[in-house]
């Protein structure tokens, strides 16, 4: 049984439904989110009563400053916290790493002359040079001369050869 593949232009329409929708639920979310943050702002945060003389703003200044050395307080509580776990993760991390072992690369092949070579290992200071050649002794190649009665006729060469097998022969 041969399924029938669906149409670039129908997967197309439906990509863009699909699409369409979930930009609806992103706009949902958001218009949620904003709505809960002033439910929630409503509930904690009631708006000051400015009215009354200046004791009564003074009492209400002391309490805002209570409230907002309180949640500084949890703020650090919950910032030392974090840094811990982060401590916690960062060091789990390397036992997984250890205990996964390190992978070595593989190397690549360099092509480098054995003067670079020393000169890596050592340092620039070090003047070092591996002219292997420099050291060697001259030697005169002699040329070997060939007779040149090779070169003639060929006849005559295997007479001499089998004068030559005679020889031996008859010995």
């Amino acid at each position: 049984m041969s399924e029938k593949k669906m149409t670039s232009s129908r997967r197309h329409h439906l990509k863009s439904l699909i699409l369409q929708i979930a930009l609806n639920w992103l706009e949902q979310e958001k218009k949620d989110g904003v709505a809960a943050k002033e439910a929630y702002m409503a509930e904690n945060c009631p708006a000051p009563d400015t009215s009354g003389d200046q004791a009564a703003l003074m009492e209400l200044c002391k309490k805002l400053h209570a409230a907002i050395d309180k949640i500084d307080e949890e703020r650090y509580d919950i910032e030392a916290k974090v840094q811990k776990a982060d401590k916690e993760i960062e060091d789990l991390k390397i036992k997984v790493v250890d205990l996964r072992g390190v992978k070595k690369p593989a190397l690549k092949k360099v092509r480098m002359s054995a003067d670079s070579m020393l000169q890596a290992l050592l340092g620039s200071k070090h003047k070092v040079t591996m002219d292997l050649r420099s050291n060697l002794k001259q030697v005169k190649k002699e040329v070997k001369e060939e007779p040149t009665e090779a070169v003639g006729d060929w006849r005559k060469n295997i007479e001499d050869k089998a004068d030559r097998k005679k020889m031996f022969e008859t010995s």
